[in-house]
């Protein structure tokens, strides 16, 4: 098991080299929310793991509720295709070699910004969705939990 400092606080934070601990995610959803928080925007913010499944989760107050799904979604498809959804987004458009990709994965695979791989070494080993404001404002809630890994 390798540690990692927490950047917003100096605690040290366990990680497996394989996936998310829960003690990971926990970190990278509060630097979200703090982020969140700072902007005044609530947020859904979720961490997945390795597999894709979900190991952390905040819904902020008053965050929308039809963003939960979405901000499940983001990290899901930032984790399935090891990517940020912000780079997903142009190739799924009109015309694009991706256009249709929403579809897929039974509808999980969200293609707009919020969605970001979380790396461990080379690795994948995880990801964070972030959905409640603007793409905009989900991408830079995003950047500062994966900040925090």
């Amino acid at each position: 098991m390798a540690r990692s400092t927490n950047p917003s606080d100096g605690a040290t934070v366990a990680q497996s080299d394989r996936t998310v601990t829960l003690s990971a995610g926990q970190a990278v959803v509060e630097a979200a929310r703090t982020k969140a928080s700072q902007i005044g925007v609530p947020m859904n913010i979720a961490v997945v793991d390795e597999g894709g499944n979900l190991v952390a989760f905040a819904r902020m107050d008053d965050a929308w509720l039809g963003s939960i799904d979405i901000a499940q979604g983001k990290a899901y498809t930032a984790r399935a295709f090891d990517m940020p959804t912000k780079d997903l987004a142009p190739l799924a458009q009109p015309g694009g070699p991706l256009y249709g990709i929403e579809a897929s994965n039974h509808g999980r695979v969200i293609v707009f910004p919020g969605g970001i791989p979380l790396v461990f070494g080379a690795r994948v080993v995880g990801a964070i969705g972030v959905s409640g404001g603007s793409v905009d404002q989900d991408q830079e809630v995003a950047e500062a939990g994966v900040a925090a890994f």
